[in-house]
């Protein structure tokens, strides 16, 4: 029976996990590899950094690849650049319009500000993102501005940025080609105060064809 998840994929399958929700990730992906994430169950926010193999100092910028584009969202044909202005990945693929690239990543701290006191110990993004860096030896600090893949951040009226229903369904992709070594790290986003995972965070497939 064939895996409609790889469909489209060409080369060797070299890695193929499934990433349970609220929890982090990370692998490295070498030049020229594609890394394809697939939103199981649909509306889940896949929070995502990128670090240069090489130099990890070298990590994924929102600033170099807005300007560079000249749009906040992140669509099938961008490049993902550094902080050096390199291109760190392509997105090949995209089964939904847009992702985001400005919402950020929820942390203890956001949610006690926008959602109140008592999700202060809930678990976030950032001590994800915290987890699967010291794996590697890095530390808050190379926490960077990240991308939310899935998520649906849309920019009001007011200049405001809000954060509704996601646009994925199940089963839905994005693929990204690796220009570089490259280090992905990720967040299954946990949250579930707003609608950005339906407020049922899921698991997600992380797939690496060579």
């Amino acid at each position: 029976m064939t895996d409609p998840h790889i469909s489209g994929l060409s080369g060797k399958i070299v890695h193929d996990e499934i990433v349970p929700a609220r929890a982090p990730w990370a692998h490295h992906v070498k030049q020229g590899e594609t890394l394809r994430i697939v939103d199981l169950e649909g509306n889940q926010a896949v929070d995502f950094l990128i670090y240069s193999a090489a130099d990890d100092s070298e990590r994924y910028s929102a600033q170099d690849t807005v300007a560079a584009q000249g749009n906040l969202f992140l669509r099938e044909g961008t490049v993902l650049l550094s902080n050096e202005g390199r291109p760190l990945m392509t997105i090949t693929g995209s089964a939904v319009e847009y992702h985001d690239t400005i919402g950020g990543a929820c942390s203890c701290e956001s949610n006690t500000l926008r959602y109140g006191h008592h999700t202060k110990s809930q678990h976030a993004c950032v001590e994800n993102f915290l987890e699967a860096n010291l794996w590697e030896g890095r530390g808050k600090r190379d926490i960077v501005s990240n991308i939310n893949f899935f998520m649906n951040v849309p920019v009001e009226a007011d200049g405001a940025l809000g954060i509704v229903d996601g646009i994925s369904a199940p089963s839905l992709t994005v693929d990204l080609r690796a220009e570089m070594d490259v280090i992905v790290v990720v967040s299954n986003c946990p949250q579930i105060n707003n609608p950005c995972n339906a407020f049922n965070p899921t698991p997600v497939r992380m797939i690496v064809a060579a």
